[in-house]
C-alpha cells in the first residue's frame, strides 16, 4: 500500500525535527521506517480512514484515531508523545481545529456559573473511589508536588508542596485561611494539622464537597474546617490568607479578570495569599485536545495576563516560583500508578471506565508529564506568592529563609 504523499512528507518532517526514528505500519501490513535508529515506538494504522484523518487533522487526527482503536501505538508511548511535542506536530493544527476550538469556547464557556459547575464536575466528579486508586494516600492532592533533592515517592512530594505553601503565606495557628478550589481537601488537612489554622474550603464539584464534608466529621474536626459548595467567583468573605491551587486553569478564555477579583476579594487587607497554577509563557491558544477530552471550559492564562489582572485588583507581588520541572515526575507518578491499576479502575464502573477512557487519560497523564519536560515548552507551573496592599518589613520577611526552613 503507497502512503498519501501528504503523510509520508508530514513523517519525514517530524523525524527529522524530532530527531526520533520511530516506524509506521499501514492497514495492508506494510511498514515504513522513518530515522536511522531502531524505532523507539511504532504506530499502527488499522484503518484508511484513521490515515485520512492524520492527514487532514494533524494530532488530533491521529490521537482521536487512537482513541477509538483504529490506531495503536507499539513500544515506548511516552516517547512517541515527546517526538510530536518536538517536531511541532501538535501545533499544526490547522483550520478546521481551530475552528472546533472556537465551538468549543461557545458551547463550554464557565461565563455562567452553573454551566462552570457542569465542566469542573465532568472531570472533577469521576468518584473518590477513582481518584484514590492513582493520587497519593491520604491527601488526595491532584496538582504538582514539590521534588526537591531527595524526595522519592509521589506522598513525599505532595507534603512537601504543602508544606511549601505554609511556610511561603507564613500560616500560622491563630489565622483563618480560604483554599478556593479545595478539592479532597488535602491542603486542609495537613495545613490545620501542621500549624494549627483554621480554614475553609471552596469547591464547585459536588460530588468532592459532599465527600469531603463526611471526612471533616468524620476526623473531628468540624471546629476547625469546613467546606462551601460555591463558585470560585463567589466571594462571601474576608480571610488571613487565601490559597489557590490548581483553580485558575478553570476561569476559562474570559473569566480570568473576574476570578482574580474574586482572589482580591477574599483577602483581608495586609493579607498573604498564593497563586499555584498551570500557565503560558507567551500568547497560546489552549490544547483542543485537552479542552475536548479532558477539561471542557478550561483555560491555560498566560503569566503575564495573570500579572496585569492581579495588579489591576492591589495585589502585590512578592514573589515568583517556576515549578514546571516538579510536575513531569508528578505526572509520571500518576501515569504509572494509573497503569498498574487500571483493572481496578475499569472495574469500578466497567462502562464509564472503558478502553476509550483508558487511552484518553493515558495521553493525558503521560503526554501532560512529556510537555512539562519538553526543553522548548512554553506551558509552565507557577506559583506566585501576593499580599492585599504592600507588606512591610515587620509584616512579611526581609529574606527568604523561612521558605526553605525545615
Amino acid at each position: 500500500m503507497k502512503l498519501p504523499s501528504t503523510l509520508r512528507d508530514m513523517l519525514d518532517g517530524l523525524g527529522e525535527r524530532a530527531a526520533t526514528s520511530f516506524a509506521v505500519r499501514l492497514p495492508d501490513g506494510t511498514a515504513f521506517h522513518v530515522g536511522d535508529a531502531n524505532p523507539a515506538f511504532t504506530v499502527v494504522f488499522h484503518t484508511d480512514a484513521a490515515l485520512f484523518s492524520t492527514a487532514t487533522r494533524g494530532h488530533m487526527g491521529l490521537m482521536e484515531a487512537y482513541f477509538d482503536q483504529t490506531v495503536d501505538v507499539e513500544g515506548d508511548f511516552g516517547a512517541a508523545l515527546a517526538a510530536g511535542m518536538a517536531s511541532g506536530f501538535d501545533r499544526k493544527s490547522g483550520a478546521v481545529n481551530g475552528m472546533e476550538n472556537e465551538l468549543l469556547e461557545l458551547r463550554h464557556s464557565n461565563r455562567d456559573p452553573a454551566k462552570a459547575k457542569r465542566n469542573a464536575r465532568a472531570h472533577y466528579g469521576l468518584g473518590t473511589d477513582f481518584y484514590r486508586l492513582w493520587l497519593d494516600e491520604p491527601l488526595l492532592m491532584y496538582t504538582c508536588g514539590y521534588w526537591p533533592t531527595g524526595t522519592e515517592t509521589l506522598e513525599q512530594a505532595q507534603r512537601n508542596k504543602i508544606d511549601h505553601v505554609c511556610r511561603k503565606i507564613r500560616l500560622q495557628r491563630d489565622d483563618s485561611f480560604v483554599d478556593i478550589g479545595c478539592g479532597f481537601g488535602g491542603f486542609m488537612f495537613r495545613a490545620h494539622e501542621t500549624t494549627g489554622a483554621s480554614g475553609v474550603g471552596v469547591n464547585t464539584t459536588t460530588e468532592q464537597v459532599v465527600w469531603l464534608r463526611d471526612e471533616i466529621t468524620r476526623r473531628g474536626l468540624a471546629d476547625a474546617l469546613s467546606v462551601r459548595e460555591a463558585d470560585f467567583r463567589e466571594a462571601d468573605q474576608q480571610y488571613d490568607k487565601v490559597v489557590s491551587i490548581g483553580t485558575l486553569e478553570h476561569a476559562g478564555r474570559d473569566q480570568l479578570p473576574e476570578v482574580i477579583r474574586a482572589h482580591a476579594a477574599f483577602l483581608k487587607p495586609g493579607g498573604i495569599g498564593i497563586l499555584h497554577f498551570i500557565g503560558h509563557v507567551g500568547h497560546y491558544e489552549t490544547e483542543l485536545f485537552i479542552r475536548k477530552h479532558v477539561f471542557p471550559g478550561g483555560w491555560i492564562p498566560s503569566l503575564a495576563d495573570v500579572i496585569v489582572e492581579m495588579e489591576r485588583n492591589g495585589l502585590e507581588v512578592l514573589d515568583i516560583e517556576n515549578l514546571r520541572r516538579h510536575y513531569a515526575p508528578t505526572l509520571d507518578a500518576w501515569a504509572e500508578r494509573f497503569e498498574q491499576r487500571w483493572p481496578a479502575v475499569h472495574e469500578l464502573d466497567p462502562d464509564r471506565f472503558d478502553e476509550r477512557f483508558r487511552r484518553v487519560w493515558r495521553t493525558y497523564l503521560t503526554g501532560c508529564a512529556e510537555m512539562f519536560r519538553s526543553p522548548g515548552g512554553y506551558t509552565h507551573l507557577f506559583q506566585i506568592v501576593f499580599s492585599k496592599g504592600n507588606v512591610t518589613a515587620n509584616s512579611y520577611p526581609m529574606g527568604r529563609e523561612h521558605v526553605y526552613e525545615l
